[in-house]
């Protein structure tokens, strides 16, 4: 009888113990006082997350009172805020690993401390820890425009950086998030290139362009550019080799691979180009461009209008006029207006090469 009444007692005790932890595990989804918020930016293709709860004021002091100055406070409330970079960034400055940090403050009546805390998934500030701190950096307060309810935003927008800003009552804290966009894109295209875009010419042309543009890495640019003659010879990427080529200081093989270029491209390619030229005050190899487009194709209604402009050039208005007409006449309806106004122009006597 004895060894029974210890067995069910012991039954007992897993069935009453076995209630109370699915009953301590069960956490009902219920409305809260101060509700869940997440603003995200993107920096070139870094992308920032902030994920935070929302407190009101609600009629009480703030500053110096419900947040005390010299406490860590959890700028926010209910679990940790939480900042996310899936990059490398710095913040004022000072560098940061990308990762997902938790975010807290140090108010004082005139410099905040922001500390990002390598643990990210405590409640409020109660369990931090100094010692887990991945970087801390000092920002000045200053007075905004009133906010009920607390609020992040990212302000002074620019292609390598922005200034997180969070609002609460009447005061505003910032600090400035900033990617060093060529360390990061020379890492983020290698990366993109393993995966199915590596099969495509464009994706590679592309790449390419991307650093010539930005100032890259002009040598990571040709690789890139002959990867993509490899994969598809085309008028684009030999000209883009001819130009990163130059760039280079490698003028022989710059002109050979612009020979090679103008070779295979077709009319409107071959105008696009000297066009290209123009605009960047090269006339003459402009108009030898256009030379060479007149003498392949003749009879094309965009080379009408390559005649034209040279003709403009040595001051034929009348050749000029005629041949635009001419231009007008043959061109698709999308590139009409361009050459009825380019005609206009030189039916009063100015230089459409200017």
């Amino acid at each position: 009888m004895r060894r029974w009444m210890i067995v069910l007692g012991i039954l007992a005790a897993i069935v009453f113990g076995s209630a109370v932890g699915v009953r301590a595990q069960t956490q009902l989804v219920l409305p809260r006082d101060s509700q869940a918020a997440s603003i995200s930016q993107r920096i070139g293709v870094t992308d920032v997350t902030i994920h935070y709860s929302r407190p009101l004021v609600n009629g009480r002091k703030i500053w110096g009172g419900l947040v005390p100055y010299g406490d860590v406070w959890r700028a926010g409330a209910n679990e940790n805020t939480t900042i996310e970079f899936t990059d490398p960034v710095s913040i004022e400055g000072k560098p940061l690993d990308k990762g997902v940090y938790g975010l807290f403050m140090i108010p004082g009546e005139n410099e905040w401390t922001v500390i990002f805390s390598k643990t990210s998934t405590a409640w409020g500030q109660f369990t931090y820890n100094a010692a887990e701190d991945a970087l801390r950096v000092n920002v000045k307060p200053h007075p905004a425009e009133s906010r009920e309810a607390l609020t992040y935003d990212f302000d002074e927008i620019q292609p390598n950086a922005a200034v997180v800003r969070m609002r609460w009552e009447k005061l505003a804290v910032s600090f400035r998030v900033e990617v060093d966009m060529s360390e990061v894109m020379s890492a983020s295209l290698k990366q993109q290139l393993r995966a199915w875009s590596r099969w495509n010419w464009e994706s590679w042309y592309e790449a390419a362009d991307y650093l010539e543009n930005s100032k890259g890495n002009l040598n990571d640019a040709l690789n890139y550019s002959e990867h993509s003659i490899s994969l598809e010879e085309r008028f684009d990427n030999l000209e883009q080799k001819s130009r990163i080529l130059d760039q280079l200081g490698r003028k022989d093989e710059a002109a050979a691979a612009n020979a090679k270029a103008l070779a295979v491209a077709n009319v409107l390619q071959l105008h696009t180009y000297g066009r290209q030229l123009q605009n960047r005050g090269k006339q003459d190899e402009a108009f030898e461009v256009f030379r060479k487009n007149i003498e392949k194709y003749p009879d094309h209604w965009v080379v009408h209008s390559e005649i034209s402009r040279m003709a403009c050039a040595r001051g034929d208005f009348d050749k000029a006029i005629a041949e635009m007409r001419l231009a007008v006449a043959g061109a698709p309806d999308t590139y009409k207006p361009a050459f009825e106004g380019l005609l206009k122009r030189l039916e009063a006597k100015q230089d459409i090469n200017k």
